[in-house]
């Protein structure tokens, strides 16, 4: 069960990450530019933040497998599309639908493990959804190599849509529905808005969600502008970035096993406010510390160590107060999220600065910004 919400939280990354080597064939068999093709990350990111917000109040009124599987199957489509395309707005194209797809798979992996979990086991539950998510970013770009050099770059949008039909027999065999229809609740245009905006005016809700989503938001500039820094700056091979991009995943890995034993010693506010302290400190040292290869990776060691103890903390947090609206305040938080994201990768790319001092920018920022909207959660929590 735990693997089966690993694995659907984890897919929208995975559909993201595992193109980023292939950028320079892509650009080549398009006709377009390397930079053109960050238009495929924005939309991308763009469609994922407003998807979430219908995905969230329909799974709260219908149930979850139905959202679930039809989530799936528009991103196998949308996958099939870039698969086939042949330009870059049809590719764009494709981005999209693939984005209105996998919203609902993670959207809806942190809506049933609530309905699933409470307290410790949801902090536990969801430590090991965080991890999937960081796993499948730092894992991809080296499959993504992989494939580009055997199969060619259409090859990962095949292997994707294999993987997603995959994941929707597991869901139907082994979770179906986690939403009890006692539970469900209304829906119309009015109730929906009226619950987002009671949610929006919830400081229990806001507060760690915001903190939450501006260090997810630093976390996908840097997937965007690792090209960049790692390729054309510190001149790593396709397949050394994937490799490199491999080894973090251990870093988040470890540091997300590590937040539940550190929320039941502390507890949860304390140990997520101990994680953004250390993300603090690793993007203050990649902004204003050495910039050589071996200095990066220590700093960027950093920043994902505290990452990873904050980010399952800070989203069991945020949605514990909200069983009865699991779907929408699970939503709410993906919108604010992928919205962050959208945010720092403009933000970063706008900045007339070297990439890798854009992106110590961009980090120390959004930490900063986290850290102080995470003062305001209470230790009561």
């Amino acid at each position: 069960m735990l693997f089966l919400l690993a694995a659907l939280a984890a897919l929208g990354a995975l559909a993201t990450n595992i193109i980023l080597p292939a950028f320079p064939s892509m650009g080549e068999d398009l006709g377009v530019s390397v930079r053109d093709l960050g238009a495929t990350l924005s939309s991308f990111f763009v469609a994922f933040a407003l998807g979430q917000l219908f995905v969230g109040p329909l799974s709260d009124r219908f149930g979850r497998q139905r959202l679930v599987l039809i989530g799936l199957a528009i991103f196998i489509v949308g996958s099939l599309v870039c698969a086939i395309a042949s330009t870059l707005p049809q590719l764009i194209g494709g981005r999209v639908v693939q984005a209105l797809g996998v919203c609902a798979t993670s959207v809806l992996s942190r809506a049933i493990a609530r309905d699933l979990f409470e307290g410790q086991e949801l902090a536990r539950a969801l430590s090991l959804t965080m991890v999937a998510m960081a796993a499948a970013p730092g894992f991809s770009p080296l499959i993504g190599s992989a494939l580009d050099s055997l199969f060619g770059w259409r090859s990962a949008f095949f292997v994707i849509s294999a993987l997603a039909f995959a994941l929707a027999v597991g869901y139907i065999a082994k979770l179906g529905e986690t939403h009890a229809p006692d539970r469900r609740s209304a829906l119309s245009p009015t109730s929906v808005a009226a619950s987002y905006k009671q949610l929006a005016f919830d400081p229990r809700l806001m507060a760690p969600a915001l903190s939450v989503s501006l260090v997810v938001g630093a976390l996908y500039a840097f997937f965007s502008m690792a090209p960049a820094i790692l390729i054309t700056g510190f001149r790593l091979s396709p397949l050394t970035f994937g490799l490199f991009f491999a080894s973090t995943t251990f870093v988040v890995f470890g540091s997300g096993l590590l937040a539940p034993r550190l929320a039941k010693r502390w507890g949860p506010v304390v140990a997520a406010r101990a994680g953004v302290s250390i993300a603090l400190v690793g993007s203050a040292a990649l902004l204003f510390g050495r910039t050589e290869f071996v200095s990066f990776s220590v700093y960027l060691t950093i920043f994902l160590f505290g990452m990873g103890i904050f980010n399952p903390l800070g989203t069991a947090i945020t949605l514990q107060p909200f069983a009865q609206q699991a779907g929408a305040a699970s939503a709410l938080l993906g919108f604010l999220q992928m919205g962050c994201a959208a945010l720092a990768i403009t933000f970063g790319g706008m900045l007339i600065l070297p990439a890798y001092t854009a992106l110590g920018v961009v980090l120390f920022t959004s930490l900063a910004a986290s850290f102080l909207c995470f003062l305001s959660v209470r230790t009561t929590r």
